[in-house]
């Protein structure tokens, strides 16, 4: 059963989405209006688990601009997700599966793509995580059956907007081989990723593969559990692309 927040909810609408670690306060807090969009990032405690989510949503009709960055970002953490490694592989090694697209045109953001979760502890909890660098337990560490991890790449316009999908992964043994054991991701987080920021022409059609096979089974699980209006909003989010 739900017992809280596992953190105070980030929500930055705007140029305060762009603030890592935002808190609205009364002399730089924004009003919503019917355009731009808006980042949620919150988690709850429960008997059973610790959740951690970020959403990045329109709130009127993004940019092109907005939508391309919005696709690099989904990449990157679909990417993350997909991974088939040997056991042994640290998250340093597989943090740059989510941040390759966005380097790719010279983008980048400047947290980790990801922290351990705790179970019903901290929702930051080490040892392992996805960092660029090694020097840290969140970087060094090897990944093993159990773990459950954030995978959260974003990408952030100083002074305009910030964008970040967080799910969290449960790191689960793949299968052996000649070549030793390897591991994968299952996702955990089940919440639509809203289709009106996504460039569709630049996703591949496996990553178009995973994103059905995820929004059905998200549909699959929520909507029984709704009605009326938010029954209808989970069930437009989650049609094919």
């Amino acid at each position: 059963g739900y017992q809280g927040e596992s953190f105070a909810a980030i929500v930055g609408y705007q140029a305060n989405g762009a603030i890592v670690h935002y808190r609205a306060e009364p002399d730089t807090c924004a009003t919503l209006q019917p355009a731009g969009i808006l980042l949620l990032d919150s988690g709850g405690q429960y008997l059973e688990g610790t959740t951690d989510i970020t959403r990045t949503v329109a709130l009127g009709d993004p940019t092109m601009e907005q939508r391309r960055h919005f696709t690099l970002v989904l990449k990157g953490m679909i990417a993350l997700t997909r991974a088939r490694f040997p056991r042994g592989t640290s998250g340093a090694q597989l943090d740059t599966l989510a941040r390759q697209f966005l380097w790719q045109e010279g983008l980048n953001f400047g947290h980790g793509t990801g922290h351990g979760v705790g179970f019903f502890l901290n929702v930051h909890e080490g040892p392992q995580g996805f960092a660029t660098s090694a020097v840290t337990s969140r970087g060094r560490t090897a990944f093993e059956p159990g773990m459950v991890t954030s995978n959260e790449p974003g990408f952030y316009r100083d002074g305009h907007y910030g964008i970040r999908t967080e799910n969290l992964i449960l790191c689960v043994e793949d299968k052996q081989t000649a070549y030793g054991d390897f591991l994968r991701f299952e996702t955990l987080t089940l919440f639509p990723i809203d289709r009106r920021l996504i460039q569709q022409d630049m996703l591949t059609p496996a990553e178009r593969e995973w994103l059905n096979a995820y929004h059905s089974r998200v549909h699959e699980e929520l909507a029984p559990l709704l009605q009326g209006a938010e029954k209808s909003w989970v069930h437009n989010m989650c049609r094919p692309l």
